[in-house]
């Protein structure tokens, strides 16, 4: 029977995003439902499988017209489809590809980290569409990655593959990242890593500015720089020089088509892509100085896309 509809799953730590696609790429309905972390996540996959086998039964489809389920996770999955811990949803080690399959009854299912599935979903529907070779960073509370070659995510031997976040960009740094090292990309530009060089920047700054250091966001820092505040300016250059650096170290390896910047501080727009891309050209391999770097188009749908994806992938249906 011809497969008509996939479906891609985005699970948070808080909430699971849910979408179900035609095998085209076409978005007919997302929803959500509530990521229960009590009892060592015990109930995550379950209620994946509850709220999948619920829309099947609601939509009259029959199973055979389920190319397959993907679901992304805040963890490193290998390419077996196993994570080793994921501590937002306070599991160690899960088969999700085991488990999850299992409990849809055969339905077959692919599994991928979220940032990774976001890169692929960029990739195929969002600022990405029509490459093959993408780096995507997306910066947030943290700063996530993902890196696509010829289609296909690179996991990497742990399911570690792509966590730009955690390069080391400042050997010299004092304060230590949320991974126990020094000097992660995500010290300097995620939300909080912004934050903590415009305190630190401002600490030291006697002149005017828009900024407090008591009410500071990568938000405010984005709109003083837009308003012509000099200290933000500082600030962001800082910023800039981290991320363009470290992209331009990631394209040496990937010689990406196209570089995309999502995540919350990618709102402030093309401000933020004019500063990553100056000192990218300044720093990357001749070959790859233009590669273009853009926002992305998907936000919050990034991940169910990419995870529908990479269902259609396993599955070997390439419509688009």
């Amino acid at each position: 029977m011809m497969k008509k509809y996939v479906f891609g799953i985005d699970v948070g730590g808080t909430t699971i995003k849910c979408g179900l696609f035609q095998t085209d790429g076409t978005l007919l309905e997302k929803w959500e439902i509530p990521t229960r972390t009590e009892n060592d996540g015990d109930q995550i996959l379950p209620d994946v499988a509850k709220t999948v086998l619920q829309k099947i039964e609601e939509k009259e489809i029959k199973k055979e017209e389920v190319a397959g389920v993907g679901i992304d996770l805040p963890g490193p999955v290998n390419e077996k489809g196993e994570i080793s811990v994921a501590v937002n949803l306070n599991w160690g080690y899960k088969d999700i590809v085991g488990e999850l399959g299992t409990a849809l009854g055969g339905i077959p299912v692919q599994a991928a980290n979220d940032a990774n599935a976001a890169a692929l979903g960029e990739m195929w529907a969002g600022g990405g569409r029509g490459t093959k070779n993408l780096i995507m960073v997306t910066l947030g509370t943290g700063v996530g990655g993902g890196i696509i070659i010829d289609g296909k995510i690179v996991a990497g031997a742990h399911g570690a593959g792509g966590e730009i976040g955690h390069a080391c960009v400042d050997p010299a740094e004092k304060e230590a990242c949320n991974c126990g090292n020094h000097g992660c990309l995500e010290q300097m530009a995620s939300a909080t890593g912004i934050v903590r060089l415009a305190k630190r920047y401002l600490a030291d700054y006697s002149g005017k500015t828009l900024l407090n250091p008591e009410r500071i966001s990568a938000k405010s820092v984005y709109d003083a720089l837009k308003a012509g505040d000099e200290a933000a300016a500082a600030i962001v250059e800082q910023v800039s020089q981290y991320l363009g650096n470290a992209l331009a170290i990631f394209a040496c390896v990937a010689d990406p088509e196209v570089i995309v910047i999502g995540g919350g501080v990618s709102k402030a727009g093309q401000i933020l892509i004019d500063g990553v891309k100056k000192y990218y050209q300044r720093d990357a391999f001749i070959s790859c100085k233009d590669t273009p770097i853009v926002l992305a188009e998907l936000a919050n749908d990034a991940g169910i896309y990419g995870a529908a994806k990479l269902a259609l992938d396993g599955a070997g249906s390439l419509e688009k």
